[in-house]
């Protein structure tokens, strides 16, 4: 079985863990149903997930090599109780080596680090998709250049571990904006997301579409930095001659996210 990859929206620090107050307090309910039945929803249960978070960048890709990662708690400002969250699941040494050879066999240099914690792009969603914590977790980093071609050849390469049970979950946003969550950003929001959406459908144009991301409406009011988005390059490589499809779509503060589905639907 060859399993699909995935783009998820991974929300707002801890938001769904919290009493949200900066919005409606169902501002987050749609995210959290659709990530608590993420894996229900794969076409097998995944032995491994290997995520790629808009939260960790490196010279070069960098993947995580602890057995047992700890917290890392890396947002600001919010309750003192969602900093003693647990997510206790399982890295995988052997996992983390597979990533490595693979990138490395794509001419990639990579390095490792036994010490980096899950960070909350890993551990907020994955407490609602895995809540018992029981399939081992490894985070590759994004390369600090955020180079788009860098990204979708790092997905090319990595695409056997689809046939190795290993679920590829790129983890961010599809519209990260910290100055741009409001209602003046709504409907250019919207225009981006439908132009993503239409971009990432077909495989035949995708690559070239990511590759200038950029020139997309409102692409940079959208990611004036797109970190955030370079997940989701790792998770189209990985698929690259598949269809891609919208699988969850939500208006949140204001704005459109969506989470995608890379591969034969579930």
């Amino acid at each position: 079985m060859t399993l699909p990859t995935l783009f998820i929206p991974h929300g707002a620090g801890p938001c769904f863990f919290m009493d949200w107050t900066r919005g409606p307090a169902d501002t987050w309910d749609k995210t959290a149903a659709w990530l608590k039945g993420l894996v229900a929803a794969l076409p097998e249960r995944p032995k491994a997930i290997l995520m790629i978070s808009g939260h960790w960048e490196e010279p070069v890709f960098t993947v995580g090599s602890s057995p047992a990662p700890p917290m890392l708690f890396d947002y600001y400002g919010f309750p003192e109780e969602t900093y003693r969250l647990r997510f206790d699941a399982p890295g995988s040494p052997a996992l983390a080596q597979r990533v490595r050879d693979l990138l490395g066999a794509a001419g990639f240099a990579t390095a490792e680090d036994a010490e980096r914690g899950y960070d909350h792009g890993v551990f907020v969603p994955l407490k609602l998709a895995t809540p018992d914590a029981d399939i081992p977790v490894v985070q590759l980093s994004l390369r600090g250049d955020l180079d788009p071609e860098a990204h979708l050849a790092a997905g090319r390469a990595l695409a056997p571990l689809r046939d190795e049970g290993v679920l590829i979950v790129g983890s961010g946003m599809s519209w990260h904006n910290m100055r741009g969550f409001s209602p003046a950003f709504t409907a250019k929001s919207e225009v981006f997301d439908a132009w993503l959406a239409d971009a990432l459908a077909d495989p035949a144009r995708r690559e070239q579409a990511i590759r200038h991301w950029d020139q997309g409406p409102y692409a940079r009011e959208a990611h004036p930095r797109e970190e955030h988005l370079a997940p989701l390059f790792v998770a189209a490589g990985a698929a690259e001659d598949e269809p891609g499809r919208v699988v969850f779509r939500d208006v949140a503060m204001d704005v459109a996210i969506s989470g995608y589905e890379f591969g034969a639907p579930s």
